[in-house]
């Protein structure tokens, strides 16, 4: 019997997703496969999810995920002409549905997603966007499937450098500043362990604040900067550095980066 999904990439997306579609109740290990030409890849996931099938060579399948780097994308859509997919959903950085499409067997519907780590762990936030013979249906599939690892949102294609640039790169933005901060406690004396976990901390119960407050940035950030008080000394010389502008160049730059990768 043909596996209900083939992920092609054994990486940290593909072994996420994975794991999220067992666990979310989706698929059973069973009726997934995964494609990865790296021998420590395929024994890696073949050990973290037993019952799943690991091969060397494209199957045929349900549907197809594509999770792998964008310089091989490309070639791995081509080695499916063997094993033609109906539809196949990519996740790979930069390239279009039409370019992938141009290297797939015809007739398959290609549906683009650009997810974010944060899926390893079930949290992940994931854009889709559907090309010229994706249809409703497609668009539904591929939901269900990044959903498993998180919240998904359907966007047309044109704004998908730009959410790589935001919420794709987004996460290591987060990590930057953690670092960024772990390393100041410790320079106001902390010690790093403290530091460490008082960083992670003040991040993790700010963004739960975020998120089940239902106030904006703005006015949280508002909420705990008193008048001439310490928060507004820390935010005045964040905003004299520039920090605001650095994460706006940041975002340009990445979306960029995004553009050059699909020309």
């Amino acid at each position: 019997m043909s596996p209900k999904l083939l992920l092609v990439g054994g990486g940290r997306m593909g072994a996420a997703l994975v794991g999220g579609l067992v666990a979310g109740g989706w698929a059973d290990p069973a009726s997934l496969a995964v494609l990865d030409t790296d021998p420590g890849a395929r024994e890696r996931i073949a050990a973290s999810h037993p019952g799943v099938t690991v091969v060397a060579e494209p199957v045929v399948a349900e549907g197809v995920v594509l999770a792998v780097k964008p310089d091989v994308a490309e070639a791995a859509c081509r080695s499916m002409m063997s094993a033609p997919p109906r539809r196949l959903l990519s996740v790979v950085a930069g390239l279009s549905t039409a370019r992938l499409a141009a290297a797939l067997p015809p007739g398959t519907a290609v549906v683009r997603a650009m997810p974010n780590t944060p899926a390893l762990v079930g949290a992940g936030v994931s854009v889709i966007s559907g090309g010229d013979t994706a249809t409703s249906a497609d668009l539904d599939w591929a939901e269900s499937v990044l959903g498993s690892v998180g919240t998904v949102v359907r966007l047309p294609e044109r704004y998908l450098d730009a959410v790589t640039g935001l919420s794709g790169s987004g996460p290591a933005y987060v990590f930057l500043v953690a670092e960024a901060l772990i390393d100041a406690g410790v320079m106001a004396g902390l010690p790093p362990d403290v530091s460490r976990d008082l960083a992670i901390g003040t991040i993790a119960g700010a963004a739960k604040l975020l998120v089940e407050s239902g106030d904006g940035p703005a006015d949280l950030r508002a909420a705990v900067t008193s008048p001439a008080g310490t928060t507004a000394a820390g935010i005045r010389t964040l905003e004299f550095k520039a920090v605001r502008s650095a994460f706006i160049e940041a975002v340009a730059a990445a979306t960029e980066r995004s553009r050059q990768l699909g020309r």
